[in-house]
């Protein structure tokens, strides 16, 4: 067994063999300079992990010559020897660590185990979009264990500006951690996101008015006879060279018709550009859905609803179909830019549709279960948003007693019975 004082002249001193040896510390024992043929040399520490003579033995690398100076790697090797003096073993704690993912390493067997073949598309399209766009490039290459609650909470503030998506980006970590822990990738109950305060998300419902509905409706007519009037933007630099001759957009058919199917029907957009003509039946007056997000569906066609579909051309297996009409369309974007320019409706989106079918039925008094059933909402809570719009006893009871006090504010002698009558046959 070669030893010497390690010192940086003893370092350069040592030449490579035809084997791998060892030039041991003759002032710090277990410490000393591995040599390998190629001539590389590094710091090691060798120590038993355990008590007595059948422990293992371990071989513990700190670094290698030239990185850090030999009185540096000898403080770092004392520090070694007094942990595995208090029982631990540092070289089998960090053969563990090279076991645990990164959180993107992390995160890609949570798309690949878990989302992908447990979520829908869209889902796990929403899923793979914050985790490659946001988490990733931000705490990507930090050990799965060692990402800390003030990491992801720095994280989650640096996007106060949109707090709907980091909301979201708070929710997609604890859901990858959540399955980390159950597929032995990260700690048990070790959750980052736990434990941090959301922002506050305002209200995204938007309903239409009827003064907003007939502006819609007169754009999509006009949209699909004659076209909307292309409008030169002024803002742009080579606006003034545009040759003045009057242009108009025109949408397709089918478009327009989705459109009108969102209104109708109060569906989600990809129920609707992924609707099957074998999925219609203008017998029964329903679409039967197979798949929706939230499960098999069956949507009720109304008259409106049906004399839309009837009047539509089949020129593929789907009501709205794309460039290829094998294909279903991808989106609206385009035609419903167009249409919302020209009835003034700047701000409102597509799934403001939905609501709007919603806040009709709430505001003419059906109930919110009949609502929640025609929405196909699988809880009573997704329904109860449009409460405020219900015509429910409380608010006929409201109109009742406001009656009375405006009669009495004008002189008016209302006999009580004749005021209430409504509520109180409501009411029984």
């Amino acid at each position: 067994m070669t030893t010497a004082r390690i010192s940086k002249r003893t370092i350069e001193a040592i030449e490579a063999r035809s084997s791998e040896f060892t030039v041991w510390d003759e002032a710090l024992r277990c410490f000393g300079i591995r040599v390998r043929p190629s001539g590389a040399k590094s710091f090691v520490v060798v120590y038993r992990a355990g008590a007595g003579r059948g422990a293992p033995v371990r071989r513990f690398t700190i670094a290698a010559v030239g990185k850090i100076t030999p009185e540096r790697a000898r403080a770092r090797a004392k520090i070694i020897l007094g942990a595995v003096a208090h029982g631990n073993d540092p070289a089998g704690q960090k053969t563990t660590e090279r076991g645990t993912p990164t959180v993107a390493e992390l995160a890609d067997r949570f798309m690949a185990d878990h989302v992908r073949p447990k979520r829908k598309p869209a889902t796990a399209e929403f899923y793979r979009d914050i985790l490659d766009r946001i988490v990733k490039p931000a705490i990507g290459t930090t050990k799965a264990d060692k990402l800390t609650r003030l990491q992801v909470g720095k994280l989650h503030s640096s996007l106060a500006d949109t707090p709907f998506q980091a909301n979201r980006v708070l929710a997609v970590i604890g859901s990858m951690y959540a399955f980390g822990s159950r597929a032995g990738l990260a700690p048990e109950s070790a959750n980052p996101a736990r434990g941090i305060d959301k922002f506050k998300e305002g209200r995204r419902e938007r309903f239409l008015t009827g003064h907003e509905l007939e502006r819609l409706g007169s754009a999509i007519r006009e949209a699909e006879s004659v076209g909307i009037p292309w409008v030169v933007d002024e803002s742009k630099p080579n606006a003034k060279h545009v040759p003045k001759i009057r242009r108009s957009t025109k949408i397709e058919p089918s478009a327009a018709a989705a459109l009108r199917l969102l209104l109708f029907t109060g569906c989600r957009l990809r129920e609707i550009l992924h609707l099957h003509w074998k999925y219609v039946d203008f017998e029964r007056g329903c679409l039967f859905l197979p798949d929706s997000k939230t499960g098999r569906k069956t949507v009720i066609l109304n008259a409106p609803a049906l004399a839309v579909l009837s009047q539509l051309e089949r020129v593929g297996p789907y009501v709205v179909p794309g460039n290829d009409p094998q294909q279903p369309r991808h989106d609206l974007k385009r035609p419903w830019e167009i249409i919302t320019r020209r009835a003034r409706l700047d701000g409102v989106r597509l799934h403001d549709l939905r609501h709007t079918y919603a806040s009709f039925g709430a505001g003419g008094g059906l109930g919110l279960p009949i609502i929640g059933r025609l929405l196909g909402h699988s809880h009573p809570s997704t329904t109860a948003r449009y409460a405020h719009l219900d015509s429910d006893p409380l608010k006929l009871a409201s109109e009742a007693i406001a009656k009375r006090i405006a009669a009495a504010l004008d002189g008016q002698k209302v006999a009580a019975a004749g005021v209430l009558e409504k509520w109180s046959s409501y009411s029984n």
